[in-house]
C-alpha cells in the first residue's frame, strides 16, 4: 500500500455542471495546470468540468484584499487547467461544501472570487423560502447566489458580435458577468453543432481572452433553454454565469429591462443538466437560484499525480 501523501477531494455538481473540490484551507498546495487537467480527465482521472480549490481568503494572494468581506476564496480552474474569474454553478457547490464541512451555517454568506465577492443564501429549513425560486429547502435545497451586475459592452469599431458554426452565423449579445459571454438566439439548439470546439466569434478584438458562447431558444413566456460552450472546458451540462448572461440578453430583447421598467424580472433557464431561476432587480443586481449536490469524497495518491503535494 502506498505511503505517498494523499490529496483529499470531493465531487459535486450544480445542474450537472460538475467539479472536483480540493480543500486547501491554509493555501499550502501548488496545483499546476497539468495537475488540474489530469484530475479533471474523465477517463484517466476523477473527471469534472473544472476544479475548485477551497482556500481562506487571508491565505491567498489574489484574495487577501477581500478577506475582511469574505472568509473563503473560490480558486476556480477550468478543466484544461486555465484560471477563470468565477463560475456561477461552482459558487453554489462551493457554498454547499462549506456547509457540509461545518465551516459555515445555513443562511447568508460571502464568497470571494476573482470576479469579486459573491453573496450566497443557503436555505435553512422548509420554512425558509424568502428568496425567489426556493420551492424546497433543507441541506439539499436550492442555493441562491447574488451574481452582481451584468455589463453589456457596446459594439467596438469592428462592428457587431457574430457567432458562427459551420456555414451559419447569428448576431450575438456581448454580456459580461465577471467573465465574458456571447449570447446568440437560434431556432433550434441543434444548430449549435457538437460544441466540441469553440464556435467562431467575431470580431476577435471584442473578446481578447476568449469567451463562453451560449445558444438560446424560447420555451415560453420568460422561459428559455440554452446550450453552452465554456471557454477552456468545451460543452458543459450547465453554466451559471452563462444562464445569467442569457437571462439578461433575453430581458433586453423582450423589452423587460428592469432599469427601464422599474420592476424586477425573472426568467426560467433550462440547461441540459436541469433548471435555473434567474432574477434581475431594477438596480441591476442579478440573482441565480439552483441546486448544489456533493456526491462523493475520497483521496488521490500523489504518486498517481506525479507531483509533490507538499
Amino acid at each position: 500500500m502506498s505511503t505517498a501523501p494523499r490529496l483529499a477531494f470531493l465531487k459535486g455538481h450544480g445542474t450537472e455542471n460538475d467539479f472536483v473540490i480540493v480543500p486547501d484551507l491554509d493555501g499550502r498546495l501548488e496545483l499546476s495546470a497539468a495537475t488540474v487537467t489530469r484530475i479533471c480527465d474523465r477517463r484517466a482521472g476523477i473527471g469534472g468540468d473544472g476544479l475548485i480549490r477551497v482556500v481562506r481568503s487571508s491565505a491567498h494572494p489574489e484574495a487577501r484584499a477581500m478577506a475582511d468581506q469574505a472568509e473563503w476564496f473560490m480558486d476556480y480552474r477550468n478543466s484544461d487547467g486555465s484560471i477563470a474569474e468565477m463560475c456561477g454553478n461552482g459558487v453554489r457547490v462551493f457554498a454547499r461544501y462549506l456547509q457540509r464541512a461545518g465551516l459555515v451555517e445555513a443562511g447568508d454568506l460571502a464568497i470571494a472570487t476573482r470576479a469579486g465577492v459573491r453573496r450566497a443564501h443557503i436555505a435553512k429549513d422548509a420554512g425558509d423560502a424568502a428568496r425567489p425560486g426556493e420551492a424546497t429547502a433543507g441541506s439539499d435545497g436550492p442555493i441562491t447566489v447574488v451574481m452582481g451586475e451584468a455589463t453589456l459592452p457596446e459594439p467596438g469599431p469592428d462592428g457587431e458580435i457574430t457567432v458562427t458554426v459551420g456555414d451559419r452565423s447569428w448576431p450575438a449579445r456581448n454580456v459580461n458577468m465577471g467573465n465574458p459571454h456571447a449570447v446568440a438566439f437560434v431556432d433550434d439548439l441543434a444548430q449549435a453543432g457538437d460544441l466540441l470546439t469553440a464556435p467562431a466569434v467575431r470580431p476577435a478584438a471584442a473578446y481578447p481572452h476568449g469567451t463562453n458562447v451560449e445558444f438560446v431558444v424560447d420555451r415560453g413566456p420568460r422561459h428559455v433553454a440554452m446550450r453552452v460552450h465554456e471557454r477552456g472546458s468545451g460543452e458543459t451540462r450547465s453554466c451559471g454565469t452563462g444562464a445569467c448572461a442569457v437571462m439578461v440578453a433575453a430581458a433586453r430583447r423582450d423589452g423587460a429591462d428592469p432599469a427601464v421598467t422599474g420592476h424586477p424580472v425573472t426568467y426560467t433557464v433550462d440547461v441540459p443538466g436541469g433548471r435555473l431561476v434567474i432574477s434581475e432587480r431594477p438596480d441591476g443586481t442579478v440573482e441565480m437560484t439552483g441546486p448544489a449536490v456533493i456526491v462523493a469524497e475520497g483521496e488521490i495518491d500523489s504518486s498517481w499525480l506525479g507531483t509533490d503535494l507538499g
